[in-house]
């Protein structure tokens, strides 16, 4: 650069012209990334999804109580009666840093209103993380692209949105991060700077792990990289210490964390880096003692052996149980054609399979530019020109990309990482294409319309999905209201779940045991300091179809069941749509929109039970015996009156393959002579406005009631 791009110049920096373009598409990048995540906060300031209110439980606890007491505590509040130990059970670096940065940041705001701002705070921050590591891979262009798309990517942005208060943004954070550390630190010439940038590697990786569990996807193209290193590094000293080094201050950093802890160290995770470690070293001595003719052979030989004996001690370890093997939605990432057979985690929207449609979505153009990426990392002509200084790189960017996609077509979830992955890609085969393109010397009169429609249309082609469609562009997605509003159905927001927490709070005893489904557990301990059965912490999978046997069982044997573990009351949560009046002047609703209403299916699977026995033909209308054997039944308070086909306007007194029931207000438990009693209704019940509504009723435990 000229010496007229100089803006100003010290005695140590000089400050140029494309340091100000770089600054200035950072800013935009944070700011646009900001703005799309923002959105949520329009329709209320609140914690959005349910994991982050125990998150934000937590971090108060730490700031009011600190670090020692943290490590002390044992819930009593949640999954009665035997109680959570938090540290161990949590994903404690979020704590950690949310509760560090508040006391630095946070100056005069509230924790809760921090950690409002908090995930879309760190989630913007990660666009400066992921160019530092694409521009280290790719040059400066390159990761200004890659800062840009991760500004706007989907998948990225809806787990990181405000109110977010959960472990994906962070975890992504600290995962780039660390390896941008890393992949800096093994290119780095200059070995006292490698030294600190593994150490600091590992520590920051391990931050990662201690914060998303999600984070140890990143130890296969890692593992992956080192098994490719001995082939491709001549500075064989170099690898012989950095990859260990690594690997000890990652694994000890790790297990420091009481989760994952030791369980990593010693799992699939912890003992694939080392085996990989043994392998680089094993091979560098191979190579060493061998004649330049035999060395790929013998080291490729030592790779396949080391993978066969591997692959047998990791099977015998978990055997015996001396290898602690993850659970299986890991399994899962790692061979999507696993069959899952548990309905709990079934159950759980984010971890539906991922559809081409839904991968389209998230993705859109991107695909197609990530292929254009793969195809000119591997051409030799630019291979020859060093667009990559190293090979390792090159090939460490290949396996990112498979990885990345491979283990997102398990969970919709895991599409945040398909999603990194097609970043780099992406922005690498862009900036290679866009260099190749302004480097054309033809006439520059002839030229000029050439490179003005070359970046017309790539712009046009990247901003197409912020805008189209219209209803459910990359931008409407995120504009959806916090889930405590709308109890995850799409109705309009409401303060029915807000009320109805603060009635608990204060019209019911302080040691009162709250029975609900446990996708609520997480709101009544943390915004009515109340103690409940189950949360979405999981921690008891027959606790949870404990309580779906409470819900889908007969009244009497519910009853005994509710007694047995003390339950004071029990909450429960209902979408339906008031559709007007009957002829005789009866309101009429229409219900199965989102509440427990909805989850018949998934209650019965989980309790053990057939839902044929409470589902009609079309697995979605309760059938009688539900409504008048089950304790969800008796609780839900409708009553089918006539069953309607849309379509054609008739009417039937049964049900129908096609017909939708229509029902009428019919609350069954409201005596001292039941055994429950309906003490409270939220506002949206009791109004009688035609329309959406959802609502939360809270049922007193009828000590005296005689079976």
């Amino acid at each position: 650069m000229n010496s007229q791009s100089i803006l100003f110049q010290s005695n140590k920096f000089t400050f140029k012209l494309n340091h100000l373009v770089i600054i200035g598409v950072l800013v935009l990048a944070f700011s646009t990334s900001f703005l799309i995540r923002s959105q949520p906060a329009q329709y209320g300031n609140e914690l959005n999804e349910f994991d982050p209110f125990f998150n934000f439980r937590a971090t108060e606890y730490l700031v009011e109580n600190g670090f020692e007491k943290y490590f002390e505590w044992y819930d009593d509040k949640s999954w009665y009666s035997s109680g959570r130990d938090i540290s161990a059970t949590s994903q404690s670096m979020l704590h950690f840093t949310a509760a560090i940065t508040y006391e630095i940041f946070g100056m005069n705001s509230s924790l809760y209103d921090y950690t409002i701002l908090f995930p879309a705070i760190v989630g913007s921050l990660t666009v400066i993380a992921i160019f530092a590591l694409v521009r280290l891979i790719g040059g400066t262009t390159a990761g200004l692209i890659a800062s840009i798309l991760f500004a706007i990517s989907l998948p990225i942005l809806i787990r990181g949105s405000v109110g977010w208060f959960k472990s994906e943004p962070l975890g992504i954070f600290y995962g780039i991060i660390g390896l941008y550390l890393f992949l800096s630190g093994i290119k780095s010439e200059n070995k006292k700077i490698a030294f600190l940038k593994i150490i600091f590697s590992g520590l920051v990786m391990a931050f990662g792990i201690a914060s998303w569990g999600g984070n140890q996807f990143f130890v296969i193209p890692i593992g992956l990289l080192i098994l490719a290193l001995p082939f491709v590094r001549k500075d064989h000293k170099f690898l012989f210490w950095c990859i260990p080094l690594f690997v000890l201050i990652f694994l000890s950093a790790t297990s420091l964390f009481e989760r994952p802890g030791f369980a990593f160290v010693f799992g699939l995770g912890g003992i694939s880096l080392i085996i990989t470690t043994m392998f680089l070293i094993g091979c560098i001595f191979i190579q060493k003692i061998s004649n330049e003719k035999n060395k790929i052979r013998n080291g490729l030989f030592l790779l396949i052996s080391i993978i066969i004996i591997g692959s047998f001690l990791v099977t015998l370890g978990g055997d015996s149980g001396n290898i602690h093997l993850p659970s299986f939605r890991y399994f899962n990432a790692l061979n999507p054609l696993l069959t899952n057979t548990d309905p709990l985690a079934d159950s759980i929207a984010e971890h539906a399979p991922t559809s081409i449609q839904l991968s389209f979505l998230f993705h859109s153009i991107w695909m197609v530019f990530a292929g254009t990426g793969i195809w000119l990392i591997l051409s030799k002509k630019l291979s020859q020109n060093k667009i990559f200084l190293h090979n390792d790189i090159r090939i460490f960017v290949l396996i990112m990309g498979i990885t990345g996609v491979y283990v997102s077509s398990v969970f919709v979830r895991l599409e945040i990482f398909a999603s990194i992955s097609l970043i780099i890609l992406t922005s690498i085969g862009l900036s290679i294409l866009t260099k190749e393109i302004f480097k054309i010397q033809i006439s520059s009169k002839k030229i000029y319309p050439l490179k003005i429609s070359y970046v017309i249309i790539i712009v046009f082609l990247f901003s197409l999905p912020l805008v189209f469609p219209e209803n459910s562009n990359w931008i409407n997605n995120l504009d959806t209201p916090p889930i405590i509003l709308t109890g995850g159905t799409l109705h309009p927001p409401t303060n029915d779940w807000l009320e109805t927490m603060e009635w608990i709070k204060f019209n019911t005893p302080e040691n009162a045991i709250i029975a609900s489904w446990w996708d609520y557990g997480y709101w009544i301990t943390t915004l009515s300091e109340r103690t409940t059965l189950v949360d979405n912490a999981t921690l008891s999978t027959e606790g949870i179809a404990r309580v779906a046997k409470i819900l889908m069982s007969s009244p009497e044997d519910s009853f005994s069941i509710l007694t047995e573990m003390n339950v004071d009351y029990v909450l429960v949560f209902f979408a339906a749509e008031d559709i007007g009046k009957s002829p005789d002047n009866y309101p009429l609703y229409t219900i199965g929109s989102g509440g427990d209403e909805s989850k018949i299916y998934w209650f019965s699977q989980i309790a053990g039970l057939s839902p044929q026995n409470y589902l009609h033909s079309d697995i979605r209308t309760p059938t009688i015996n539900f409504y008048e054997n089950t304790m969800l039944g008796k609780m839900i308070p409708f009553s089918p009156a006539v069953y309607y086909q849309p379509q054609t306007g008739e009417n039937s007194a049964v049900f129908k393959n096609g017909f939708v029931e229509i029902s009428v207000k019919n609350i069954k438990y409201n005596s001292d002579n039941d055994p429950l009693k309906l003490v409270y209704a939220s506002p949206s019940f009791t109004n009688n406005d035609d329309g959406e509504m959802i609502f939360v009723l809270i049922y007193q435990v009828n000590k005296n009631y005689i079976p």
